[in-house]
């Protein structure tokens, strides 16, 4: 099966899924109902509530599974994800600062206060990783590696203390934010983040070749032209931005800029002109999928979407420790 092929398949499917799964929950509605205006509270939970959700659902995995790829690029590292590296974490404690206080500090920003403070905590780990790999001379991938690993523990623990010094409303807030949710959807915000999400994925898709060269050593990238700082420049911050996006309005969902791109990477090869558009569209899919069995594996309770992935990708991410270190190729 050709390359394109399997693209085209994977695009359709991953469209298939987003356009399939609204109609589907506590109860079933069918297509017939809202052509034929049957009954108007199922349109009205079909278009205010599982649209908006799957929307929501399909930019949120589109966004982190883009995120995840370019970091797994970046340090030649299947492992890497957006969490590892302290993004998450990072645009967590914005959010949680953002729980505590109130809103009362970005209450000017209205709606998108939540928005700004998750970029802010997104920035200031993407900063402190950046300052502490410079300050060791150049910008070393294993230094910026270890580094963010280092800042994820910090702000986790930032999180931790928030939640600690929280009352016991907030408390809950904040905890059941942390596993991840679309549950409190902010129908309003959707342009917001598919605004990043799309430019994101342009900004990523125009770097395409320099990505490429970058997996396949900094050296050779340096010789052909690629300017290797300014390049990892680029993806840090677009996609901590894009992470950011993410998390302010779904919450710190895990894993699912680990599995997909890896899973892309199996099927597509490693060309990130051709992984590109095929990790967008089945991540989208992905946490579609994933939000629909929280939604009624336990109906009408329902599970954060955040538990779901991560009981998917803990076993995903031995198997992929343990096929990286038999083959020795990350890739």
């Amino acid at each position: 099966m050709g390359t394109s092929l399997k693209i085209a398949i994977l695009i359709v499917l991953g469209l298939v899924i987003f356009v399939v799964s609204p109609f589907f929950g506590l109860e079933t509605i069918s297509p017939a109902s809202l052509l034929k205006g049957l009954d108007p509270g199922d349109a009205d939970v079909f278009w205010k509530m599982r649209v908006p959700r799957a929307v929501a659902a399909f930019l949120a995995g589109a966004g982190l599974s883009l995120s995840g790829m370019v970091f797994q690029a970046l340090f030649r590292n299947p492992l890497a994800t957006p969490f590892t590296l302290g993004v998450s974490s990072g645009a967590s404690f914005g959010a949680s600062m953002y729980f505590f206080l109130g809103g009362s500090a970005l209450a000017s920003l209205g709606g998108v206060g939540p928005l700004f403070a998750s970029l802010f905590g997104a920035g200031l780990s993407v900063a402190m990783v950046w300052l502490i790999t410079s300050a060791k001379g150049g910008f070393s991938t294993v230094i910026m590696l270890l580094a963010g690993v280092v800042i994820n523990f910090f702000f986790s623990s930032l999180v931790l203390f928030v939640q600690y010094l929280s009352d016991s409303n907030d408390s809950l807030r904040i905890m059941h934010w942390l596993m991840g949710s679309l549950s409190g959807l902010d129908t309003p915000r959707l342009a917001d983040l598919a605004f990043v999400v799309l430019a994101g994925f342009v900004a990523i898709r125009l770097i395409a070749q320099e990505i490429d060269l970058l997996t396949a050593g900094e050296e050779l990238a340096a010789s052909r032209g690629v300017k290797v700082n300014r390049v990892k420049l680029i993806i840090f911050i677009t996609a901590s931005v894009v992470v950011g996006s993410v998390v302010s309005l779904a919450g710190p969902i895990g894993f699912v800029g680990l599995m997909v791109p890896h899973a892309c990477r199996l099927i597509l090869g490693w060309s990130h002109r051709i992984l590109i558009p095929a990790v967008f569209f089945v991540g989208g899919a992905f946490l579609v999928l994933c939000d629909l069995v929280s939604r009624i594996i336990l109906a009408p309770a329902e599970i954060p979407i955040g538990i779901i992935t991560s009981m998917l990708g803990g076993p995903f991410f031995l198997w992929t420790l343990f096929k990286s270190q038999k083959t020795g190729d990350l890739f």
